[in-house]
C-alpha cells in the first residue's frame, strides 16, 4: 500500500471518529435541554415523589419513557428505596415501585 493510500485511510478514520464524537455530544445536549419544555420544575417533582413515598429523594432524572417525559425520582424511605415516576406536565405520580437492587451500582464502581 503506498503512502498516499495509508494517509487517506487514516484521514477517513479520524474524520469518522470525530463525526461520531460530535453526534454523541449533540445528543447529550439535546436530552439535557429537553427539560426546559417541562411544565413542572424538578423541585416540584421531587416534592411530589417524597410525599408519595414518605421519604427523601436521593436521585432524580428527567427522561423520555413510554408515558412521555417524566421525572424518575429515587426516594429512600426507612430501609427501602422506591423508584417514583412523576409526570413532567402534570406533576402527578404515575408509578411507584420498590427498587430491590440499585441498577446504578455497577456503573458507580466503574467511574
Amino acid at each position: 500500500m503506498n503512502r498516499y493510500s495509508k494517509l487517506s485511510i487514516l484521514a477517513a478514520a479520524i474524520a469518522a471518529a470525530a463525526t461520531v464524537a460530535y453526534a454523541a455530544q449533540g445528543s447529550m445536549e439535546n436530552d439535557a435541554m429537553a427539560i426546559t419544555k417541562a411544565k413542572i420544575p424538578l423541585a416540584q417533582a421531587v416534592t411530589a415523589a417524597e410525599q408519595h413515598a414518605n421519604g427523601k429523594a436521593a436521585r432524580a432524572e428527567y427522561e423520555n419513557s413510554k408515558q412521555g417525559w417524566v421525572y424518575d425520582v429515587e426516594v429512600v424511605s426507612g430501609a427501602k428505596v422506591f423508584d417514583v415516576k412523576v409526570d413532567a406536565d402534570k406533576g402527578t405520580v404515575i408509578s411507584s415501585a420498590e427498587d430491590k437492587a440499585d441498577r446504578d451500582d455497577d456503573h458507580d464502581k466503574r467511574d
